[in-house]
């Protein structure tokens, strides 16, 4: 019988070094994740995107009533019949559906969205940045300060677009077939408006030479025709933005963190949603319905209180249009709709106001809000 004899194993032969204590090798710690800050170019990108996309969707969505509101708003002689009448929205749509069919309901639409993404991209990245200069922790968490971050916020964004503004409320201002203006051929228009020359009778001739002699000075230094034209009512704006985009963020923000009280937190709040890699305190992200419930009352709250200057501002850019072609000032406009209407007149349109603001508002913050989390800011 053969015995089969089994090799043993053979040991490695390299001596094995025992590391003393200075030689020890201390495992290296995991690197944190990356943080993109609020001053980071990444953060200044996502969240310009976020709310360019937001205004754009807020913006399709009510799109029709926009336009309705705006022939409202500037007397438009085809659509006087219809204002102040609660019946007169859903007439006036239905009208505009079968005079031009669904393109009617959306004119201007596309210079609203080029108009609206870099408004409202400026506009929440601006608050954003704003935001983190006025308010560096909880301690410096007051209304005031919100307040003034949103209407920061708003100016800024105001500053940039406001030209698109003009043209997408002159696109949305025509109603007649004939005339179906392109987006060129309506900044022809608007830059080769001029005022109408003033008449000045014989007898008055003398008396007012040296005031006509220093208007035409000041016209040709700041001339009232020309790019001038895409800055019609830009005052009043500049005016309205400040109490609405203030009040809209101020709103918002109020809104959200009564919602995420500790007693309805875990009724509104989506789980496991808290923090980001810019703020790990961020809070929870609200549930849809009670994003969209805060986004609305933000709309309701800065309705409110800047539409008389809306109506102004929109009386102003039409200016070229309506009556003489006699381009108004705020002054002539508050006076000319205070003779017409009364104080009433300050607020027609504001019943279309709430029905199309209150939505766009909702579905805009909301698009933000959840455009930020999955973007990761």
């Amino acid at each position: 019988m053969t015995t089969v004899q089994v090799a043993p194993a053979r040991r490695s032969r390299e001596p094995v070094i025992c590391p003393t204590d200075e030689e020890a090798v201390v495992p290296k710690k995991p690197e944190p994740a990356r943080k993109a800050h609020k001053k980071s170019a990444e953060y200044i990108l996502k969240s310009g995107l976020a709310g360019g996309l937001a205004g754009c969707a807020a913006k399709t969505v009510v799109g029709p009533l926009d336009r309705v509101k705006i022939l409202f708003q500037t007397s438009n002689p085809n659509f006087t019949k219809y204002a102040g009448k609660w019946s007169g929205l859903p007439v006036a749509i239905k009208d505009i559906y079968i005079a031009d069919g669904p393109r009617g309901l959306f004119k201007g639409h596309s210079a609203t969205l080029l108009r609206i993404f870099p408004y409202a991209g400026i506009k929440f990245l601006a608050y954003e940045q704003i935001r983190a200069r006025f308010i560096k922790d909880h301690t410096q968490e007051t209304s005031v300060r919100r307040f003034l971050s949103g209407a920061s916020a708003g100016c800024v964004s105001v500053f940039f677009t406001y030209p698109l503004e003009v043209i997408r409320v002159r696109l949305a201002f025509e109603t007649r077939n004939e005339s179906r203006s392109t987006l060129r051929s309506i900044c022809r228009i608007i830059y080769n408006e001029r005022p109408p020359p003033i008449h000045v009778e014989a007898s008055q001739a003398a008396v007012l030479a040296p005031l006509t002699t220093a208007t035409a000075a000041v016209q040709k230094v700041a001339p009232r025709y020309g790019l001038s034209n895409f800055f019609r009512g830009f005052t009043p704006t500049l005016l309205g933005m400040l109490p609405y985009a203030g009040a809209s963020f101020l709103a918002h923000d109020t809104a959200s963190d009564i919602l995420r009280y500790p007693l309805l937190a875990p009724y509104t709040t989506i789980p496991s949603s808290e923090g980001s890699a810019v703020d790990p305190n961020k809070p929870a992200q609200l549930r849809y319905w009670a994003e969209l419930g805060t986004g609305g009352f933000a709309g309701f709250t800065s309705q409110t209180v800047s539409y008389p200057l809306e109506v102004i501002r929109r009386r102003m850019q039409v200016g070229g249009v309506v009556g003489d072609g006699h381009r108004l000032g705020m002054a002539e406009v508050i006076k000319r709709i205070n003779k017409e209407r009364g104080y009433r007149g300050f607020f027609v349109g504001l019943t279309i106001g709430y029905v199309k603001i209150i939505p766009m508002s909702a579905v805009s913050f909301y698009v933000y809000e959840r455009g930020k989390y999955y973007l990761g800011i």
